[in-house]
């Protein structure tokens, strides 16, 4: 248990304060934001101290240093939402596969449906599969036109990053999250059976 607390604490960064600040003359800023100035370290101290707050060193490789005059616990508070928030908009994109047989009926075709446009809503990819099975392969446009339909209902949350095209017995379209879906129907309009068989 104190492990896992060593590494969490491992992972925050360091900063000096108070009397702990080595540098003898800092860049000054209050607790918005403002430039107040070069200081020595012992007036920027009486300065903080005056306001009952801390002198926090948070740009050490500056010249001179920068410091801001804040409360300590409120500073690392912020600074921890931040890096959250920052997480947030990192957040890793994955691909997940949805596959529709090339006879399969509108109540499961709305099934699938449901599931790629959560996927897409989520953020994440989404690769259309449609398997043919034995004979199945003979007749490629139903597969063909269920992936059509498929790609319609879910136009208004994608865009299409790679066109329907075979892999072996499998028909596949690659989707992206597009919220606006301002280009999903353009480029669902540029698909056609002749660019499909010549993939």
């Amino acid at each position: 248990m104190s492990r896992n607390f060593k590494r969490r604490q491992d992972n925050r960064k360091f900063y000096r304060t108070n009397d702990r600040i080595f540098a003898q003359s800092l860049r000054v800023l209050d607790s918005e934001n403002k430039q107040i100035g070069i200081l020595t370290k012992t007036a920027a101290l009486t300065l903080a101290r005056e306001q009952e707050l801390d002198l926090v060193e948070i740009a050490e490789n500056a010249t001179p240093p920068v410091a801001k005059i804040v409360d300590f616990k409120k500073f690392l508070y912020q600074q921890e939402k931040k890096k959250q928030e920052e997480k947030k908009k990192t957040k890793t994109t994955e691909t997940k596969e949805v596959r529709v047989g090339p006879f399969i009926n509108d109540h499961d075709l709305e099934v699938v449906v449901r599931r790629a446009r959560r996927f897409l809503e989520d953020g994440n990819k989404v690769r259309l599969v449609v398997r043919f099975r034995g004979r199945q392969i003979t007749h490629p446009e139903f597969g063909q036109e269920t992936l059509k339909k498929t790609i319609v209902q879910i136009e208004d949350v994608s865009k299409i990053d790679r066109d329907m095209h075979f892999e072996g017995k499998q028909l596949i379209c690659l989707l992206s999250p597009d919220k606006k879906g301002k280009n999903a129907k353009n480029k669902n309009q540029e698909i056609s059976e002749p660019q499909i068989q010549g993939n």
